[in-house]
């Protein structure tokens, strides 16, 4: 661990949004618990980790959902599912709790709020654009290798510590995603049936693959800028700023790529649409509830649960049974990623402190 402080990392005087205190029962509320029974034992010390897991559901099923509006006719571009259920949402309840600057954000961090908006959408769209030619499974497991970049990255721009499992785990990720991918110069001479839907090229799996990786990209940018954030903004005001700059970076996206808006023509169109809006803010609030619980090491286990939801979500209603190949370079992919999430490293002060900024 580096002792020279990130630029990007200010200790102020201002208001301080954290409500990431670990959780410490008192020998009162152990009682109330146990006298009153009200929860069990295990869902009350593993809350945390409970609401991650619960968020990778929505996360698979709105993707999911994604993925069924490009089935329609016409289909539905990426830059269309904006989240704007998320934005009016979270402006709703910053207004209605009384947290100062709901729209604007505290001073010191608006900028960084802003490019984690901006990361954020990169990411958003990276997966969107790749579920049109991958299958929903297949594109999860790419973004698992948020976590390996995201360590590279807060390692160069935050001062933490990188490790040589974390630096393996990397190589042996880059082997799974060249499974996945399969591009035609390494695996020409396999004819195995596409699982991605009718009509997929390999020139277009090989192209949703890289527009996949942009998309890791972005979501490194939205988690480095989260770490800088750190507690002097609220959840919320994070969640507003993403919401935000995805509707601008939308509609500026539809303008250039003159991209012409696709009105709902079915009563399942619009309830698709709704499904990815409501489906994204749950998900958001269930996994920032989460992690105000967990450790980050802990809880970002639970992430790698939403691969088991969207292969059996995509089996049920796809009908889509993943390759051989795609099967082993997630098992990689899954595996580098647990490996860097489970390696325990010495804890110091700094990184004590670092860890919940």
């Amino acid at each position: 661990m580096s002792n020279n402080k990130s630029p990007l990392i200010h200790t102020t005087a201002g208001h301080d949004y954290g409500s990431t205190r670990p959780i410490v029962a008192t020998s009162q509320e152990d009682e109330a618990i146990s006298g009153q029974r009200v929860l069990p034992g295990f869902v009350v010390n593993n809350a945390g980790m409970l609401y991650i897991i619960a968020s990778q559901f929505f996360f698979a099923s709105m993707n999911l959902s994604v993925k069924m509006l490009n089935s329609l006719e016409p289909p539905v571009h990426a830059f269309e599912v904006s989240p704007g259920i998320t934005l009016i949402c979270c402006v709703t309840y910053m207004i209605v709790t009384g947290v100062p600057n709901p729209i604007i954000g505290p001073k010191g961090v608006r900028t960084i709020l802003v490019f984690r908006g901006i990361s954020g959408f990169v990411g958003l769209c990276g997966m969107y654009l790749s579920l049109q030619y991958l299958s929903v499974a297949d594109a999860i497991v790419l973004t698992f290798l948020t976590p390996i970049t995201t360590a590279v990255a807060g390692s160069l721009l935050l001062k933490e510590g990188y490790s040589v499992t974390q630096a393996v785990a990397g190589v042996f990720s880059l082997l799974g995603v060249i499974l996945i991918a399969r591009p035609p110069f390494l695996f020409d001479s396999i004819t195995a049936v596409n699982p991605d839907g009718p009509g997929t090229t390999p020139a277009q799996r090989l192209g949703a693959v890289g527009v996949a990786m942009i998309g890791v990209v972005g979501a490194t940018g939205a988690y480095t800028s989260i770490r800088a954030i750190g507690k002097r903004a609220h959840p919320m005001h994070v969640m507003t700023f993403f919401s935000l700059w995805c509707t601008i970076m939308a509609s500026l996206g539809m303008v250039v790529f003159d991209i012409s808006v696709v009105y709902p023509r079915s009563w399942r169109w619009s309830l698709l649409l709704l499904m990815v809006g409501v489906f994204g803010f749950l998900a958001q609030i269930l996994l920032t509830l989460g992690l105000q619980r967990e450790t980050v090491s802990r809880g970002s286990t639970g992430v790698y649960i939403q691969m088991l939801f969207a292969v059996v979500l995509e089996r049920l209603i796809f009908g889509v049974v993943p390759s051989l190949l795609s099967v082993l370079g997630a098992m990689i992919i899954v595996s580098s990623a647990l490996c860097v999430a489970l390696t325990k490293r010495v804890p110091t002060r700094d990184s004590a402190t670092s860890s919940t900024a």
